[in-house]
């Protein structure tokens, strides 16, 4: 990756629907240099997608929790694996300490929540879990 690269990269994270021509005319190189830039990136997995972001207060009834896990001894992969195919799972991250994965989940009420808890304390590999809801979020 160059410098351009992580320009463009900058600019998409901001808004993915930027064409190329909109990125060439901000970044003031030709449409030819983003196209390129972009397919490299594609190729070598840099970009792996494109999405949109949701405005925070757009899903203000939903509910979202931080769920903690625990996995038995080397079963991480196949927990993962499991866990990617449950919807409510927004975000899955490994992690070191107590804990071995964090999970981001969301609901639309307290009765999916309390079904999707279950479905994954279900998952063969996982030891325990520790969920916590989230309350309210503050911009740093």
């Amino acid at each position: 990756m160059n410098n351009t690269d992580s320009q463009i990269l900058g600019l998409l994270r901001d808004n993915a629907r930027l064409s190329i021509t909109a990125l060439a005319t901000t970044l003031r190189i030709s449409r030819a240099t983003v196209q390129k830039r972009m397919e490299y990136m594609e190729a070598n997995g840099i970009i792996t997608g494109y999405t949109i972001k949701v405005k925070p207060d757009f899903e203000k009834d939903m509910i979202r929790a931080w769920m903690h896990i625990r996995v038995e001894g080397n079963k991480a992969a196949a927990v993962i694996k499991a866990l990617r195919l449950e919807p409510a799972v927004e975000k899955l991250h490994t992690t070191n300490g107590k804990w071995d994965l964090l999970v981001e989940l969301k609901s639309e009420s307290l009765d999916f929540f309390d079904k999707i808890l279950e479905r994954i304390r279900s998952i063969q590999g996982i030891h325990s879990t520790e969920t916590s809801i989230l309350l309210s979020t503050h911009k740093v």
